[in-house]
């Protein structure tokens, strides 16, 4: 069958796969649940996300199966499909509870067919986008009522058989009451159980539908009513629980306004709906209101609150030419600007697609729990058998007590919380660090990151701000007007594209001057006549040239270009009167990054394409010891290696493009800088909307606690599910407390794993 579950082309330079034990495919991909496991039935378990038309494959068929819980369940479906001819692709969203298929015209039918016979209803959704939401709180409400009524039903049947009232007539009443409690609150259960059944496969379905049908035989009618009734209420109060963790990334999809104000072409402005407004269209943004796309800023001045996205706390001044994202808050001024991104391509709704194709995706953890429980099951299935035909001839007990011992150790068997302990841990911490920031493509990422013991820093962009400052003017000329100078090299600077000159012109206050006969001099500087004088506005090459340069010159020079300073020289025809130094500056984060890296143990690298003296500048007030300049692409790739040589897992940071060859030879590639730029967002296995360094030590304390949070629900569902079994066995364990053991479990480590959504302080 062709799998088609890819939803975005990856960067080939950045797809890679090493052998260090994990998958390292990039960008948001569907995994498969490939593991033969058992999982939770809620028929209200899901997420409140809308479908997407725009995302079903050309000439697909897009479906949508209320019951499909988890990915455990769509491997059920791919079984079931496996034998169907004609089928040619599959594609899943968990999240929204969708199936689109590729089949011939033939082969659908048969294919639904084989959907139904294996317990689930496949309904086929429009060609638009639909949302999900009132249909699952509908769904959700008549679920409730539903099993309130199965529970009233069942105490009904408790009361009569606690009484022990005597006569046919009460216990034919205690049986009815008994099969319609079951009836109402089990249906769902024994249509999957079954259907497992007959396929040949144990899941937490049939496990539940034989130990029910086995008590209701036995004569033990209330207590199956009552284990049925109480399972299917735990299952919807787990399933809210795991909700909780599952549509956390979905809140940020109401922070875009569904309506914008958008410049129509005779100068006025109209109300549209969002998603109808086109690329390049002008929209007006009033203070107070939330930024309903992406764009670039044409008019006004304003701060903006970018938390939803970048998970900044401090609003950011936005002005002419600056980019603002959906979902953020205008706060000053009213703003407009040019829209660049559609409604669905916002960096918004990307971030968005992307958390959601990670909760698709399986953790280490998670495969570890999935091939445990693939043998767990069975094995306590064959377990509960040999104890209900072979204990009544080897030891004291009956077989209504040998059978009923091992109904209640099938109840205790189910998996449900073991396999639920992964997951909704995983999402939570997803969608925790999606709140903050930090967008992780996978559970395989948040998982690994606890492992780095070195990080590699690239220094332009990530270390520093990326972009020339000016740092220091001197007036050289003691006879002149320092005032009058400055505003001589502004005028200069200011007529200028290079990036050197725009520092200057930008760091430079005071009024401007006409500037005339303005030329390029290459490779040198720029220059120009201002009032009638000649002057020059370039570098030391230039100066040198136009035998300028004095010891004392040469000197202040050195002294700036040891500091990894680029020197620019104002100058008449007769003499120097400026001088101006211009750096890229450290961020005022990364110092607190590095250092938060060294107190966990992980050795922080700079490798950079820079001069070497420049380089070791900037390591040095970061407090990085290990500095490593004038590296090529490859050369980075080469360090790269050397290091997890040396150290093991090493995480690589830079812009996603440059540095592709080191991105994709490291354990984890962290982008920084990710908002608003496609490229970074494909390529990184972590991206860091902020450009705030200190995200990477907070992912990795991240991964550690998700990693503790991993294994306490491990140890919590076997250690319970291990006590109820020696009583089940030894004890006097009832059905009661074997269901109450096993959903007590599954709550458990739910309630935990939700404790990652809450943010790091």
């Amino acid at each position: 069958m062709t799998n088609q579950n890819a939803l975005k082309p990856v960067t080939p330079a950045l797809h890679h796969d090493h052998d260090h034990g994990h998958d390292h495919s990039h960008g948001p991909v569907h995994a498969h649940a490939h593991a033969e496991t058992a999982c939770c039935g809620n028929p209200v378990c899901g997420s409140s996300a809308t479908v997407d038309a725009t995302d079903i494959p050309k000439g697909a068929l897009l479906f949508r199966i209320p019951t499909m819980d988890c990915a455990v369940e769509e491997s059920e479906i791919r079984r079931a499909l496996e034998p169907v001819a004609g089928i040619q692709g599959l594609r899943f969203r968990l999240g929204e509870r969708t199936m689109a298929i590729t089949a011939d015209a033939g082969a659908l039918p048969r294919a639904l067919d084989a959907i139904r016979k294996a317990g689930f209803k496949p309904e086929p959704v429009g060609d638009t986008a639909t949302p999900a939401a009132p249909a699952r709180i509908a769904g959700m409400s008549t679920g409730l009522a539903r099993l309130v009524a199965a529970l009233v039903l069942a105490i009904a049947a408790e009361s009569i058989s606690f009484l022990a009232f005597d006569g046919m007539g009460f216990m034919a009443a205690e049986m009815v009451l008994a099969l319609a409690a079951i009836g109402l609150a089990g249906l769902d259960t024994y249509k999957k159980g079954f259907g497992a059944l007959v396929r040949g496969r144990l899941n937490i379905n049939a496990l539940m539908a034989v130990a029910v049908t086995g008590a209701f035989v036995i004569g033990q009618w209330p207590e199956a009513a009552m284990v049925m009734a109480l399972y299917a209420i735990a299952e919807l109060i787990e399933a809210r629980a795991v909700d909780r963790a599952r549509n956390a990334i979905q809140s940020l999809l109401a922070l875009a306004p569904e309506q914008a104000e958008v410049k129509q072409p005779d100068g006025s402005w109209q109300t549209v709906m969002a998603d109808t407004v086109v690329l390049g269209a002008v929209a007006r943004i009033r203070p107070g209101e939330r930024v309903p796309l992406d764009g670039v800023v044409t008019a006004g001045l304003s701060a903006i609150d970018q938390a939803p996205v970048t998970g900044e706390s401090i609003p950011v001044d936005k002005t002419v030419g600056d980019p603002v994202f959906a979902g953020t808050i205008n706060q000053t001024a009213a703003l407009e600007f040019r829209v660049t991104a559609v409604a669905a391509n916002t960096t918004l709704a990307r971030i968005i697609h992307a958390v959601e194709e990670a909760q698709g995706t399986r953790a280490p953890t998670q495969r570890f729990v999935d091939r445990f429980a693939a043998i767990y099951t069975p094995a306590v299935f064959v377990l509960a058998l040999a104890i209900a035909l072979f204990t009544p001839l080897f030891m004291d007990w009956t077989w209504l007590q040998a059978i009923y011992k091992a109904l209640v150790l099938l109840v205790i068997a189910c998996p449900c919380a073991l396999v639920i302990s992964t997951p909704v841990t995983v999402v939570s911490a997803l969608a925790s660090a999606a709140r903050r920031g930090i967008l992780i493509k996978g559970g395989t990422y948040l998982e690994e990151a606890r492992k780095l013991k070195a990080v590699a820093l690239d220094k332009t962009g990530t270390i520093t701000e990326g972009k020339p400052k000016l740092v220091e003017s001197t007036l050289l000329d003691a006879s002149g007007n320092e005032a009058a100078v400055f505003a001589i090299a502004a005028s200069i600077a200011g007529r200028s594209d290079h990036p050197v000159s725009k520092a200057i012109a930008e760091g430079l206050k005071g009024e401007r001057e006409e500037v005339g006969d303005f030329t390029a001099l290459p490779g040198r500087g720029v220059q120009a006549v201002l009032s009638g004088q000649t002057y020059m506005l370039g570098n030391h090459r230039l100066i040198e040239e136009k035998g300028l340069c004095t010891p004392t010159l040469e000197a202040e020079l050195k002294r700036h270009e040891e500091a990894g300073r680029t020197v620019t020289l104002l100058a008449s025809s007769q003499a120097v009167l400026a001088l101006f130094a211009v750096a890229d500056t450290i961020k005022e984060s990364s110092q607190a990054a590095v250092a938060e890296l060294r107190a966990l143990g992980v050795v922080p690298v700079m490798l950079t394409g820079d001069n070497a003296a420049t380089a070791k500048t900037i390591g040095a007030h970061a407090g990085i010891e290990d500095v490593r300049g004038n590296l090529l692409p490859e050369e980075k790739l080469g360090a790269i290696k050397a290091m997890q040589e040396r150290y093991g897992a090493v995480a690589m940071t830079g812009d996603g493009i440059n540095d592709a060859p080191a991105l994709a030879q490291a354990d984890i590639g962290f982008a920084m800088g990710g908002a608003g730029t496609d490229t970074a967002m494909e390529a990184a296995d972590v991206v860091i909307m902020n450009d705030d360094l200190r995200r990477i030590p907070e992912t990795i304390r991240l991964s550690r606690r998700a990693h503790a949070v991993l294994w306490q629900n491990i140890s919590l569902a076997l250690g319970i599910k291990g006590i109820f079994f020696v009583l089940a066995v030894f004890g006097s364990a009832t059905m009661w407390m074997a269901v109450f053991a096993d959903m007590g479990a599954s709550l458990l480590v739910v309630a935990n794993g939700l404790r990652l959504m809450r943010a790091e302080k």
